[in-house]
């Protein structure tokens, strides 16, 4: 029940659509019901030879065909306008779905598999649609038919009444049992077709790794085994609502039955009007119909309400990197960064940093250096604030992190990241992504001062070259330079760059280099690098051991102490 309060609730922007529905569903409804008593009128006249016969009839058969017409109607406007809420609120549906996964931080994301998420924005919202438009406008219809159609039956012959509805506990307590059996199955099946998803985002990813290592058979094999899992799953469900059906058309024949025979007995001794056994064939006819067609709702139902379980496990999810009510709005930044007490652990009682502090003076560069996982990615994603300290605060221009707007931060610093993404788009659009109102012009100078206008330049359609999914037509070296010219074109007070030259060669490396020289200048720079000739020339160099800060200097002090840097330069580390 919370769960539909909350899908009410959400779809209040359609519910004028979802009243007009309503509407036609009662329209329906009483033409329904109204029919067979037109029958039953010309029935009666019929066996009892009425002299106004003949000219009752043709009234009676406008007035049926007037019925029927409205009927008509009422369905077209009922099954346009709940399909109309319905699709329109799966789509707001979705997009508040991915505002949501945009509000939630990267801790979100560490266990979860991306083809889930997709199969939840996608699949899971989708059988919403079927909920709106097919399972309640349904049982609404069937369930104003069932009382309707029992009143009518009782004021026309209580006893034969009594005598057609007495399967009905039956078909409760199986409509009851089948419900609690079969959401289970349909869960589990929502489940794993979101697994098939994931796994085959996982391998469409990996296609270059699949066929490098020659691993066709055993991933073809993992699809298989996630494809046939949901077959099965599905089956379960569907053995289920067969025998449910089944049960349903048997327990609602059993009505009928009883009126041939025991209501043919009673029309034979003149204790009951042909007219009226032939009012409750069809009223029967009537009455058992939306038990049948509950059935299926009720699988529409179960399906939906598993969808919309996943759907609200993402809508109602903690988001724990939060803005406060009135957060700070950061303006002419300077660059003053400081770290006090800064601890972090993705995983409880796996700390990654451990008492940090350390101050960045605006317009300062300073290196990051240490082992492989030691925390310096951790570090930029705090300063980022992808993630919040365990303990410690994080400072900008004096401000706390947590106090300042999302938004004014992020707006304060370009990234330069080693795993660079780039949208299946345009050079150009790749490249202001960051700047979306840059010019040609200013999108060509970033790209030259980049190192990047060259090879862009050779390509037949230029800044309007389609990089494909994730920058896959381009090289490392091409892709780091395009990022890298996306930063430059940012233009932010703050610049991080995490292995921005990882992928070049050392010639590209020198002439980036020189270009960076200028970028970094008069700007607050914090550097991720394992090139010795990148993060040399940097004001202060921290390094870092098992989370902790081991050592700060310069270069020339660093190597002085004879300490953890300067043994990493000898070894070729930092070459």
């Amino acid at each position: 029940m919370k769960l539909l309060v909350n899908l009410i609730k959400a779809s209040r922007a359609y519910w004028a659509y979802l009243i007009i529905s309503l509407l036609a569903i009662v329209g329906m409804t009483a033409a329904q019901l109204y029919a067979p008593l037109v029958v039953r009128r010309l029935t009666d006249m019929a066996v009892n030879a009425d002299p106004q016969l003949a000219k009752m009839a043709l009234r009676l058969g406008l007035t049926l065909a007037g019925v029927y017409f409205l009927q008509a109607v009422c369905s077209y406007i009922r099954h346009y306008y709940t399909h109309y809420a319905a699709w329109h609120f799966v789509a707001d549906l979705r997009t508040r779905v991915y505002a949501t996964l945009q509000k939630l931080s990267m801790k979100f994301y560490h266990d979860k598999q991306i083809g889930q998420i997709m199969s939840r924005v996608v699949n899971d919202t989708g059988n919403i649609e079927v909920l709106i438009a097919h399972a309640v406008p349904d049982i609404i219809v069937n369930i104003a038919i069932l009382i309707g159609v029992a009143v009518i039956l009782f004021v026309i012959n209580p006893l034969l009444a009594a005598l057609s509805l007495i399967a009905m506990p039956a078909l409760v307590w199986i409509s009851i049992l089948f419900a609690k059996k079969v959401l289970p199955i349909f869960r589990e099946g929502q489940s794993v077709l979101g697994e098939l998803s994931a796994n085959l985002q996982d391998n469409i990813s990996g296609m270059k790794e699949i066929q490098v290592f020659n691993q066709h058979e055993r991933e073809e094999e993992k699809i298989e085994k996630s494809a046939r899992a949901h077959a099965v799953t599905v089956l379960r469900g569907l053995r289920l609502s067969g025998a449910y059906g089944s049960a349903v058309e048997f327990f609602s024949s059993i009505g009928t039955v009883i009126i041939i025979a025991y209501g043919g007995y009673m029309a034979l001794h003149d204790r009951v009007p042909v007219a009226d056994i032939v009012a409750f064939l069809m009223y029967l006819n009537i009455f058992y119909q939306p038990i049948r067609t509950l059935s299926r709702a009720n699988e529409d139902l179960q399906t939906a309400i598993a969808g919309a379980e996943r759907v609200f496990d993402i809508l109602d999810a903690e988001i724990d990197v939060k803005e406060k009510e009135n957060p700070h709005e950061l303006k002419n930044v300077r660059g003053h960064i400081i770290f006090n007490n800064v601890s972090f652990h993705y995983i409880e009682g796996n700390d990654v940093l451990r008492d940090i502090s350390v101050e960045i003076k605006p317009g300062e560069v300073v290196a990051l250096v240490g082992p492989t996982g030691v925390g310096k990615t951790t570090f930029i994603n705090l300063l980022n604030r992808f993630y919040d300290p365990v303990s410690g605060e994080i400072t900008l221009d004096g401000h706390d992190l947590r106090d300042v707007s999302l938004r004014s931060l992020r707006n304060s610093i370009s990234n330069v990241i080693q795993d660079v993404f780039l949208f299946n788009d345009t050079l150009a659009e790749n490249i202001c992504y960051g700047s979306p109102k840059a010019t040609r012009e200013e999108i060509i100078d970033a790209s030259r001062l980049a190192r990047a206008d060259d090879f862009i330049s050779e390509l037949g359609d230029g800044y309007e070259t389609y990089v494909g999914e994730r920058g896959l037509r381009l090289s490392g070296g091409q892709k780091q330079r395009v990022s890298i010219a996306r930063a430059v074109l940012r233009n932010r007070p703050i610049l991080i760059l995490d292995e921005a030259t990882a992928a070049v060669d050392v010639e590209t490396e020198k002439q980036i280099r020189e270009a960076l020289d200028d970028v970094m200048r008069n700007r607050t720079t914090v550097i991720i690098a394992h090139r010795l000739s990148t993060i040399k020339k940097a004001d202060k160099i921290i390094v870092l051991k098992d989370g902790r800060i081991e050592d700060t200097g310069t270069h020339d002090e660093l190597i002085s102490r004879d300490g953890l840097y300067a043994h990493m330069t000898e070894i070729n580390m930092y070459a």
